[in-house]
């Protein structure tokens, strides 16, 4: 299954020829990983935080396939393509109609009070296993 968060290009998103600033695609991407966590995972990063948990990221990889504009529209894609005991692997793409903008791959961990990484709770787990699995019937 795929989850699809779209995003207006706005100013604030933007170098002074209007061409999105490299560092906002990872601001845009975290917040695409974010929305999913609270849409699909049930669970927000506020709640995460205060109960002393959290999914930093462990990995970053991405490439910039085609420049983003002011006042154009991404659609982003977010998939899962691996749930481990501990982490989760996405590849989360970004969109303008036909032409592909920025791919990211992601690793997040799970960690808990100190900052160690844990097991996934089984709840969550459950929700990111089943996304996973719609994506692979």
């Amino acid at each position: 299954m795929i989850y699809r968060r779209a995003t207006p290009i706005e100013f604030n998103h933007c170098d002074p020829a209007g061409i999105v600033f490299y560092p906002r695609y990872f601001e845009m991407t975290n917040s695409v990983v974010e929305n999913f966590f609270r849409e699909v995972a049930g669970q927000s990063y506020a709640a995460m935080m205060e109960a002393g948990q959290g999914v930093p990221t462990a990995r970053l990889e991405t490439e910039f396939h085609a420049p983003s504009r002011l006042g154009e529209v991404l659609e982003w894609w977010l998939r899962v393509t691996r749930l481990g005991g501990s982490s989760v692997g996405f590849t989360v793409e970004a969109w303008c109609g036909a032409s592909h903008r920025v791919t990211a791959k992601l690793v997040l961990v799970w960690v808990e009070a100190g900052g160690r990484p844990k097991p996934w709770p089984e709840a969550i787990r459950a929700r990111i296993a089943a996304f996973q699995e719609a994506d692979d019937a």
